[in-house]
């Protein structure tokens, strides 16, 4: 057993009661549960993952920083842990906020809503329609969900007001499972005409093919 073996289940242990206790401060008391993750400078890595509103919502990415990382910083004797979340997202969740574009609006309909110390639903104001399309493709070997999503925001920005899986489907003879995703098109200043978003639409189904390697349906 090596140095780090034996201090990282203190570690570990030492991550998870901070962080389920910041979650359950800001949240209240919740089902929770850890998915084990990918970061490039910690190792082991998780996520953690919250039932609120009847779904599983990720929260957080955190992991054991590495200890060559360390070692850089002249703390070789030193171990710890790192965190990072969303603070926009979790805003969005509590206030049911639809739109992350909306923290940046100097809009009095959106910042009269809300006051210092509590927590208030949201009540929509948009006047402008949503557009709605839908793409579907088998899913490669090392899928990441947020690659797509970032991706639709590369191609169309702030037009973009989500991104959600509405369908999944496996193909036990194929042995692909495939994805079907909404993407919700809405300007914040004008109504979209159906020649914009069906251009931006088909440049996200060619760079989703070309970056990503997905096989459209």
């Amino acid at each position: 057993m090596t140095d780090r073996d034996a201090w990282v289940p203190t570690c570990e242990a030492d991550l998870k009661s901070h962080l389920e206790g910041m979650i359950d401060s800001i949240f209240g008391p919740v089902q929770k549960r850890w998915i084990e993750a990918y970061f490039p400078f910690t190792d082991p890595s998780y996520e953690l993952e919250i039932f609120f509103n009847d779904e599983w919502l990720e929260v957080l990415g955190c992991g054991i920083i590495q200890q060559p990382i360390l070692d850089k910083c002249d703390m070789s004797t030193k171990h710890g842990w790192a965190f990072g979340l969303g603070l926009e997202r979790l805003a969005m969740v509590l206030f049911d906020i639809p739109d992350i574009r909306l923290f940046w609006s100097e809009d009095k309909r959106f910042l009269k809503q809300f006051k210092d110390g509590q927590i208030t639903k949201f009540q929509p104001y948009s006047k402008y329609p949503p557009c709605y399309k839908d793409i579907a493709f088998w899913l490669p070997e090392g899928w990441e969900e947020n690659n797509f999503a970032e991706l639709v925001r590369n191609v169309a920005g702030d037009i973009v007001e989500s991104v959600s899986l509405i369908d999944k489907f496996d193909n036990p003879k194929k042995g692909k499972t495939s994805h079907c995703y909404r993407i919700n098109y809405r300007a914040m200043d004008r109504s979209l005409t159906n020649e914009e978003v069906d251009a931006l639409q088909e440049q996200i189904r060619q760079q989703s093919t070309s970056t990503l390697s997905v096989e459209l349906r």
